[in-house]
């Protein structure tokens, strides 16, 4: 299940389809999908990043501050 994919692995699959454009090795009828599937990845890895920097902010607001 897509939601259930990890930031590295999303991100660590996103940096092979990078790859396989910046070398060619992908073929002109492949490459739609391709790039489908990494706008996929994109949202996956933006939407675990909102949630990480989400749940900083809500643990960083409940430690008080050594320099209040």
């Amino acid at each position: 299940m897509e939601n259930e994919m990890t930031y590295e692995a999303a991100f660590e699959e996103l940096k092979g389809i990078a790859a396989a454009i910046e070398h060619d090795t992908i073929s002109v009828d492949e490459l739609t999908q391709k790039l489908k599937r990494a706008a996929v990845l994109l949202e996956i890895c933006q939407a675990r990043l909102r949630f990480t920097e989400s749940e900083v902010n809500k643990i960083t607001g409940q430690v008080p501050s050594a320099y209040s």
